[in-house]
């Protein structure tokens, strides 16, 4: 109403990147509550390419591209207890919302074609 679009896409990108960094967060946290954290990389840009244990899977990504899965979760965590709901897309609300499975094994991966990536 204010024609203030961009106040909100720097808003919008503020909470997006918020979000994943929260996310990562947390991830990073539990790797180091399981004890697998010690192997983490100091470098960042290793840290990127994921040579680290465990990963994070986000739906609707190429590792897990199917939203619909995003019903079973829904179903197991009830996100509605803390205002999040699920659409009929599938698209978690609030916008900026996240969910993951987090997988631990040593050899888990985002792709098996050419090793870790």
């Amino acid at each position: 109403e204010a024609n203030a679009y961009r106040d909100y896409l720097e808003l919008h990108g503020l909470s997006v990147q918020l979000a994943e960094a929260l996310a990562e967060y947390w991830h990073a946290r539990v790797r180091a509550e399981l004890g697998i954290a010690g192997g983490d990389p100091s470098d960042l840009d290793a840290m990127f390419r994921t040579e680290y244990q465990g990963c994070r899977y986000s739906l609707g990504y190429p590792a897990c591209p199917d939203l619909e899965d995003r019903a079973k979760i829904a179903d197991l965590l009830q996100p509605e207890r803390i205002g999040v709901h699920l659409s009929e897309e599938f698209q978690l609300h609030p916008e900026q919302s996240t969910d993951a499975i987090v997988i631990h094994h040593p050899e888990a991966s985002y792709f098996n074609a050419g090793g870790r990536s």
